[in-house]
């Protein structure tokens, strides 16, 4: 969704859920409150004005983003009045987002969204007015620890509403960017006490800082023009591989079509029930693209052998392991980190695969679970030489072999990822529905999936 389009209703209903308690939460701030200074104009227009602009200064990381307004945010608190700094972070956001508003680049209607960004200044205002430490000489400064502790949980607070009212992204996910933000606020936050300090006795000092904040708007910029580069590049590594399974498919029908799509479906889904991170999560899936992309190399009539192959032909099938490599590496940049795991997607947790023979945790992650998917897949779909297994008998053999040919660990985590995708094609009767015919309820048991509830039962785990 672009950002100039208009909010939809379940995003205005999440910004007025959040909105509206911030205004009168202010309100009742600056109302109930009295730090005992002065607002003075000059200052407070180049603070918010300050503020407005390193708004736009943006670091990203992972998922999200953050700002460096923690270092004026936390001048404004010792220099202004402290009643009034969450009205003026609003004021200060509603200026910054004006070019945007001006340009169509945002669409007016999202300024509903600013109050709810603005609440991580309740929490330091309140604890500082609380405690009468809006004083930044002396001790007063050893507050800003608890402050900064109602800054985050307010910010946790705020995200969990959002992602309950109007964002499809996990919380988890959000805490993940927020473990960021809240780095970036923290470690902002000294600097912006030496400004206070330093304006006591000299109202504009503060202006001292803001060429380190210029620094930072460099740094953002280089930053994030490395990061578009390479994510440039990252999509042409993307492109190089999805050609080179095209190649593959030609090649291959069976390898390279349906059962190669299918191996990186279940594999994703088995990285995700593994709780692998984002870097892991993509080689599975490049891994699961490419696992068989050695096999361009051997001979056709040998690839779509209708009964066993002999120990000559079985020799030269297991070569294309250290093909796949051979070839990735050529293409180098991350898919020569993609052709380690492939090279290692048909050894075994005993230790009796090829071609090197790795044991247990010296075989890659990635590789385990790619290896695991795989074998899933073969046994679930149509050969030549024979017809699929029902999931409750690759399910079985899979648990067979557990501990020996495949990783304990992603044995249980494609039972449970099976598990949940035959109750969620259940019909209205409840019975489940897989590869086009009817489970009986009794072969589910039998397989350990318990149809009764949304998740495995605890045999499917044993």
């Amino acid at each position: 969704m672009r950002r100039a389009e208009a909010p939809s209703w379940h995003e205005i209903r999440a910004e007025l859920a959040i909105g509206l308690p911030f205004l009168a939460a202010v309100i009742a701030i600056a109302i109930g409150f009295d730090s005992g200074r002065d607002l003075e104009i000059g200052p407070a227009i180049v603070l918010v004005l300050a503020y407005g602009a390193l708004s736009h200064v943006r670091f990203y990381a992972g998922a999200g983003h953050t700002v460096p307004t923690q270092l004026v945010f936390v001048t404004m608190l010792y220099t202004l009045p402290t009643e009034l700094v969450p009205l003026l972070v609003l004021l200060g956001m509603v200026v910054g987002n004006l070019p945007d508003y001006i340009r169509g680049k945002l669409h007016p209607a999202r300024a509903l969204m600013l109050p709810g960004d603005a609440w991580h200044a309740v929490g330091p205002a309140l604890v500082l007015l609380a405690a009468g430490a809006v004083d930044p000489v002396g001790g007063d400064w050893i507050w800003l620890l608890p402050a900064l502790f109602a800054q985050f949980g307010i910010e946790l607070v705020v995200s969990a509403v959002r992602s309950k009212l109007a964002l499809d992204i996990p919380l988890r996910d959000q805490l993940r960017a927020l473990e960021w933000v809240w780095l970036v606020d923290a470690l902002l936050t000294p600097a912006g006490v030496l400004a206070a300090i330093a304006s006591v006795d000299r109202p504009y000092a503060f202006l001292l800082v803001l060429p380190l904040a210029l620094l930072l708007t460099v740094f953002a910029r280089e930053r994030n023009e490395r990061l578009e580069q390479a994510l440039e590049l990252g999509g042409a590594y993307r492109g190089i591989a999805m050609l080179l399974g095209d190649l593959l498919e030609d090649a291959d029908e069976y390898t390279g079509g349906d059962h190669t799509r299918g191996v990186v479906a279940l594999s994703l889904e088995v990285a995700d029930e593994l709780g692998l991170d984002h870097r892991e999560r993509h080689n599975v899936e490049l891994a699961a693209l490419l696992h068989d992309i050695g096999k361009i190399v051997i001979p056709t009539e040998i690839i779509n052998r209708p009964g066993p192959l002999d120990e000559r032909e079985w020799e030269l099938m297991k070569t294309h392991t250290v093909e796949g490599q051979r070839m990735l590496d050529r293409v180098g940049g991350p898919l020569a980190d993609i052709g380690r795991i492939v090279r290692a997607s048909h050894e075994r947790w005993d230790g009796g695969g090829y071609p090197d023979g790795l044991r247990g945790e010296t075989i890659p992650r990635e590789a385990a679970v790619v290896a695991a998917c795989d074998a899933f897949n073969a046994m679930t779909t149509d050969r030549s030489y024979r017809s699929a297994r029902s999931p409750q008998a690759a399910l079985d053999e899979l648990r067979a072999h557990a501990g020996e040919q495949f990783a304990p660990d992603v044995v249980e985590a494609i039972v449970r990822v099976i598990a949940r995708e035959l109750i969620d094609a259940a019909d209205a009767s409840g019975v489940p529905v897989a590869d086009g015919r009817r489970l009986p309820a009794s072969e589910l048991a039998q397989a350990g999936i318990d149809v009764s509830s949304s998740s495995p039962s605890a045999s499917s785990l044993s």
